[in-house]
């Protein structure tokens, strides 16, 4: 038996700190997401986390806003390949490049599906300032919301 590590198979692992770090990454609950749900829990809108906008779309937002059908997505800079912050990797680079690829696909797909059912989807970067973010959040949702009689 060698003492040197080998990723699992069909790891996509380089080495064991880079598998440590990668499993340690949340795809929920992250700081710029927490940062914005306070600000539009302050501002009185209620919301639910990480839920599925459509029951049939095996997707989340990270806030949905039911009655308003409005979903938001507070997107992570490397994950969904921003313009400005994306950084092809050192390691692994088809891998990671096609990963990313395939999730900003998957992006365009969830807002057509979403749109076309009526909803009005809201993308934000994660280095976009949580105080514009919930502002426009704000105000999109209490344009959208049903008016009580």
């Amino acid at each position: 038996m060698t003492s040197e590590w080998q990723p699992p198979t069909g790891s996509w692992a380089s080495s064991a700190a880079n598998r440590r770090n990668m499993q340690a990454i949340r795809s929920r609950d992250t700081k710029p997401e927490q940062l914005v749900r306070r600000l539009v829990h302050a501002q009185g809108l209620r919301y639910r986390v990480c839920a599925k906008p459509l029951p049939n779309l095996r997707r989340t937002a990270d806030m949905v806003f039911r009655p308003a059908k409005v979903a938001v997505f507070i997107d992570g800079c490397y994950w969904h390949g921003c313009p400005e912050h994306y950084v092809s990797p050192k390691t692994n680079l088809g891998y990671w490049s096609d990963k990313v690829a395939r999730n900003i696909a998957r992006d365009r797909d969830t807002d057509e599906r979403l749109t076309e059912a009526g909803w009005t989807v809201l993308r934000f970067w994660e280095h976009e300032s949580p105080d514009a973010c919930a502002l426009k959040i704000t105000a999109t949702v209490s344009k959208l919301r049903p008016k009580r009689s």
